[in-house]
């Protein structure tokens, strides 16, 4: 399974480097004033280039080439029209021409690069598409070239040259859609070569095991993780991480199922964990809001208390410990809590949700009001399903209470 790019939205802007073509081309046109029929094809071929008439420009432009076969210009902007019309055979016929002419025309050896490209020759396009990619003063060219390189490195099996570009890309090209696409499509099949590798070189060790696991639980094929990282334990009992993700796991299938055997399991998993590595904040939140959701408030506010002795910064669990105060009707404690967490994470609505409550329970209503309003427009700009992943991604958000009314 290797990714090949598919290059067919805004195809390649050209445009671009016609004008710098044609103009240069223009210029060339006085020497050879005597012949009317020159001066009229090249007049004709720049107002359809004008106008967007690529066809007739090709047309007036090859007849221009054909009575002065020496103007390096009117060559390289053949070799544009050409690329423009996606015959690429003859832009890489018609840009070898004008480098032969006049090697010092620009932006030919980029023309050149994605030429070949699209033709898939991607070893001889390398060199001129890395030049352009590197070496260009160009934004849209070396956009474009960086984004053949990509297609380029992938068809030569050149996977880690190919993820380095789609490094600079990012860095270069921060909120290009198109850029954004195509990268992240490189890193995917970056991953999944590397975990083919991993695959074929250790098939029975305890990372194909614990990757194995981890690919079934993204997929929700919860039994089948639950096999594999129970097979990771049975070769390494005391692998750190392993119960946290098989707590996970059946926490996930409660959530589907609502099994209380699973939610019992997801505990036994944490409370496992923790007895290999005490210093797991996050299994010890799971437990603690495990407790909170079946109501033992008690257990709830002991574990959250340990876990933010040991993490103060730990955000999720001042909302979690802020929610369970709200619920033991002691707002006063809870709102330096969700005070904290708001700091921390400006952008957590539930925590903005709970501090309302808790403003309100303490009779604080300026608190309140600014409180909700925080939450307000958090709530209505991203919903849930679109929170961004924070240091604590690995854990179980805290929720706003499906009855609860903004």
């Amino acid at each position: 399974m290797r990714y090949i790019l598919s290059m067919t939205s805004r195809r390649f802007k050209v445009a671009l480097a016609i004008p710098c073509f044609c103009a240069a081309a223009a210029l060339a046109h006085p020497q050879a004033s005597a012949d009317d029929a020159a001066a009229q094809y090249s007049d004709a071929g720049q107002q359809a280039l004008a106008h967007g008439r690529y066809a007739q420009a090709q047309s007036d432009f090859e007849k221009l080439a054909q009575l002065d076969p020496g103007i390096a210009e009117v060559h390289a902007t053949l070799a544009a029209i050409d690329f423009k019309q996606r015959e690429y055979e003859a832009a890489v016929r018609e840009v070898r021409t004008a480098l032969r002419l006049k090697p010092s025309l620009p932006r030919l050896d980029s023309l050149l690069g994605l030429s070949l490209a699209e033709l898939s020759r991607y070893s001889e396009a390398v060199p001129y598409l890395e030049k352009g990619f590197k070496q260009t003063a160009d934004s849209e060219t070396r956009r474009m070239c960086g984004l053949q390189l990509l297609r380029a490195y992938t068809g030569l099996g050149r996977d880690a040259d190919a993820v380095e570009t789609a490094l600079s890309l990012n860095r270069l090209y921060p909120d290009d859609p198109e850029v954004l696409y195509h990268t992240g499509r490189i890193y995917g099949n970056y991953a999944y070569i590397v975990m083919e590798k991993l695959h074929d070189k250790a098939p029975g060790s305890v990372w194909m095991l614990q990757a194995q696991g981890e690919a079934n639980e993204s997929q929700k094929n919860y039994d089948a993780a639950i096999v594999a990282f129970n097979h990771v334990l049975t070769i390494d009992p005391r692998r750190p991480g392993i119960h946290y993700r098989l707590g996970r796991v059946y926490l996930a299938r409660f959530t589907e199922g609502q099994k209380a055997e699973d939610r019992d399991a997801a505990q036994r998993e944490f409370a496992a964990e923790l007895a290999i590595d005490p210093d797991n904040g996050n299994a010890r939140y799971e437990l603690a809001n495990t407790a909170a959701g079946k109501g033992d408030l008690v257990e709830a506010r002991k574990q959250f208390e340990e876990v933010l002795n040991r993490y103060p910064g730990f955000e999720e669990a001042l909302v979690g410990l802020g929610g369970v105060d709200i619920e033991s009707e002691n707002a006063q404690a809870a709102v330096p809590l969700l005070q904290r967490a708001t700091n921390i994470n400006p952008e957590d609505e539930v925590a903005w949700y709970r501090l309302s409550q808790a403003e309100r329970a303490t009779g604080d209503k300026d608190g309140q009001e600014k409180a909700l309003a925080a939450f307000r427009k958090l709530h209505s700009s991203t919903p849930v399903t679109l929170r961004r992943p924070d240091q604590q991604d690995e854990v179980t958000p805290q929720q706003i209470d499906a009855n609860a009314r903004p």
